[in-house]
Order: C-alpha cells, then sequence, then structure tokens
C-alpha cells in the first residue's frame, strides 16, 4: 500500500503518456491538455488506484478508470467556467477565456466522450458495472450542479437541501472512484457498498471542510482568496448554519450582506467572519465534518481486506479532514 502521493504519481505518468491528447485537430485538444495540466490535485484517479490497490489488484489495471474519472471531473470544471463566468481556474486563465465558449462547449464534450471510451479496455463484465454506475454518478452530479445554481436565486435554503446538494455535486464522485477500484478487483457486492458508502460520506465531510477553509483558511497554504464564498454570496454550510443560530438582527445583516456586491469586499468579508465567529460557526463546521468522517470510518466495519490497509484507509480519511488546502 502506498501513499495518495505515489498513486498521484503514477496516475500523472500515465495521463503524461496519453496519445489522446496528440491527436488532431490541436484546436480541439489543445484546451482539454492545457486545463489537465493546470495542477489539480488529481485526489479522484487517485482513490481509484488506492481502492484497487486495497485488494492487491496492480495499479495498471486500474489506470483507465481512473483516467475516466479525473477526464470527467475536469470536463464539469469546464462547464461549470463558463455557467459562472469564471475568469480563472486555479489562478490560471478559464479555457473559455484563453480561447472562447464554443471551443470551451466543444472541448469539454469532447472530454466527457473521452471519459467513457476510457472503460472499453475492460472486460464485458467489468465494462457494464463500471458504465452503469459511471453513468448514474454522471447524471447526479448534473442534478447537483442544477440544484446549486437553483440556490442562488433562493433566498432560503436548507442546511438538509445543501447537504444533499454536495453529496451530488461532489461526494458521488469520490464514492465512484472508491467503488470503481472495487470493481475492477471484482471485491463482493457488499465489499463495494461499504467503499461507496465511505466515499460518499467522506466527501460531503470534505466540501463542508472546504467551506470552513475558504472563509479561515491560510492564504498561503489553501492557493486561493480568503473569503471568496462569502465575496461571491455563496451559500455555503458556513452561511447556513449562521443564518440558522443567528439572532434576528444578525440575521437580517447576513441576508443582506449576501445580497450585495461591493467593489471593495473586505469589509463585508470581516462583518460576515464576524458574525461566524460570534455564533462559533467554525466549531459547528467541525463538528459536522467529524460525524460525516466518523460514517465513513463506521462504513468500513467488516470490509473484507487485510488489516494493515483498512488502518491506512483510516488514517487517510483522518488526514484528509485534517489538511490545510
Amino acid at each position: 500500500m502506498q501513499s495518495i502521493l505515489n498513486y498521484t504519481e503514477v496516475f500523472n505518468n500515465y495521463l503524461n503518456e496519453s496519445p489522446y491528447l496528440k491527436t488532431e485537430p490541436q484546436s480541439l485538444h489543445e484546451p482539454i491538455e492545457y486545463l489537465l495540466n493546470l495542477g489539480g490535485k488529481r485526489i479522484r484517479p487517485a482513490l481509484v488506484l488506492f481502492s484497487a490497490d486495497l485488494f492487491d489488484l496492480p495499479l495498471e489495471k486500474a489506470l483507465d478508470a481512473a483516467m475516466a474519472v479525473e477526464v470527467f471531473h475536469n470536463f464539469s470544471l469546464m462547464h461549470d467556467d463558463i455557467m459562472d463566468e469564471a475568469p480563472l481556474r486555479r489562478q490560471h486563465e478559464t479555457v473559455h477565456m484563453k480561447w472562447d465558449v464554443n471551443t470551451a462547449i466543444l472541448s469539454g464534450d469532447a472530454m466527457l466522450i473521452w471519459a467513457y471510451q476510457c472503460f472499453e479496455s475492460y472486460d464485458e463484465k467489468a465494462f457494464y458495472k463500471l458504465m452503469k454506475l459511471f453513468s448514474k454518478t454522471a447524471k447526479e452530479v448534473c442534478v447537483g450542479q442544477q440544484y446549486d445554481m437553483d440556490f442562488e436565486s433562493r433566498e432560503l435554503v436548507s442546511i438538509d437541501e445543501y447537504i444533499e446538494m454536495i453529496r451530488l455535486k461532489t461526494a458521488v464522485l469520490v464514492a465512484c472512484a472508491f467503488q470503481m477500484g472495487g470493481i475492477i478487483a471484482e471485491a463482493s457486492i457488499e465489499d463495494q457498498t461499504k467503499l461507496y458508502e465511505f466515499g460518499q460520506n467522506l466527501g460531503i465531510a470534505f466540501q463542508i471542510q472546504d467551506d470552513l477553509l475558504d472563509a479561515f483558511g491560510d492564504p498561503r497554504s489553501f492557493g486561493k482568496q480568503i473569503g471568496g464564498d462569502i465575496i461571491e454570496n455563496k451559500k455555503t454550510f458556513l452561511y447556513l448554519k449562521a443564518l440558522e443560530l443567528a439572532s434576528e438582527i444578525d440575521r437580517k445583516q447576513l441576508l443582506h450582506l449576501f445580497s450585495i456586491n461591493p467593489k471593495d469586499a473586505s469589509s463585508k468579508v470581516e462583518t460576515v467572519k464576524q458574525i461566524y465567529n460570534q455564533y462559533n460557526i467554525k466549531t459547528e463546521a467541525a463538528k459536522s465534518i467529524e460525524s460525516y468522517t466518523r460514517s465513513a470510518l463506521a462504513a468500513l466495519d467488516g470490509l473484507n481486506i487485510k488489516v494493515n490497509k483498512k488502518a491506512q484507509l483510516k488514517s487517510f480519511a483522518e488526514e484528509l479532514m485534517q489538511r490545510k488546502v
């Protein structure tokens, strides 16, 4: 069993050798290569390899499924950036800004097709199972994205609704990555289900952690603008929990602050964070992260893998939830 960084390195080497990005026309494939090389963490493909390794499967047998997950994830980012009219992705120009919207749409479509083509290397039995899981997951990600868009125009969103949105938009792809490794390794349905539940709960915890870091992370290590969600009026776990706990006066102030877009947002960010601190929102978020992490670890009970590998899986979950980036 290797570290996540080792799996990431294995995947990056495979991606760099991919002949897909070298085919013509380059006007279609260059934007894809550009986006894939912007320096993402590669967590999802690493999880496919990690999961396969739990069952002692040679990593090369899981690389194409890992590629499918990473390509699909980046396809969704490319189209998300168009919908959000985002100028930057990982501190670089987004594809639709560097080229144009039509190029970004078409290259994104090509990425989705490529993701499905990745499964063609598997035998008929594995192909069917992987495709069924992947198609279900892809549809759920689209539903989650639609909920996220719907929430932008709604004044009130419940925490339960928010959790369901991040489950669909973010967590199911993490769960899919874990189960795919089990499918390729021909693990039992029970073990595959446990891996999926583990990944789904971990994915929810991961997103709430991301919400927390966005407001209170160290800008030197987080890699993104601190307070970005506040500036963009995003209804995160922190914001919704604050609305739930705040006095009527503070609640009205929050609602107002998340309805405006001042040119200089520093004062807005500071005021919102003061309200968060007043109601111990960091602690509330940490409790929720811990709860979903515990649920993830509970899903591993009875998982039919070696004790040392289960220990490393638990260690991975705990380290992921203590991240600073």
